[in-house]
């Protein structure tokens, strides 16, 4: 299989305290887009950022609950982006999701061997 072409990048931003249904939510959403056949996700921690309530969340070692930034990124077409938005969106009690188009090559050797190691 080999996704080519324009895609869309979508990234969810959340924090590292975001829960759904008592799972971390980066947990849920990339399982979730594993079981619908996405084509991969990746879930990034900051190591500071803030939102919209301007507040600060850092690793200063002096902090024991940071509440550190999330970025759960998923490249696919827009029409499985489209589709899952309504169950991503009941997900989220706050947080950002931007989407973008992008140019994706991803090569993988034949249908039978994946890519990821």
């Amino acid at each position: 299989m080999k996704l080519e072409g324009e895609q869309t990048l979508m990234r969810i931003f959340i924090g590292e305290s975001d829960r759904w249904k008592m799972k971390p939510l980066h947990e849920v959403l990339v399982e979730m887009f594993r079981k619908e056949g996405f084509a991969g996700a990746t879930v990034h921690k900051a190591i500071m950022g803030f939102g919209c309530h301007s507040v600060t969340h850092t690793d200063k070692l002096l902090r024991f609950s940071a509440d550190l930034p999330i970025v759960v990124e998923v490249v696919d077409s827009a029409e499985k982006i489209k589709a899952i938005m309504p169950r991503i969106d009941g997900m989220m009690d706050g947080g950002m999701i931007t989407l973008a188009n992008t140019h994706v090559i991803r090569y993988r050797k034949d249908d039978t061997t994946c890519c990821d190691k």
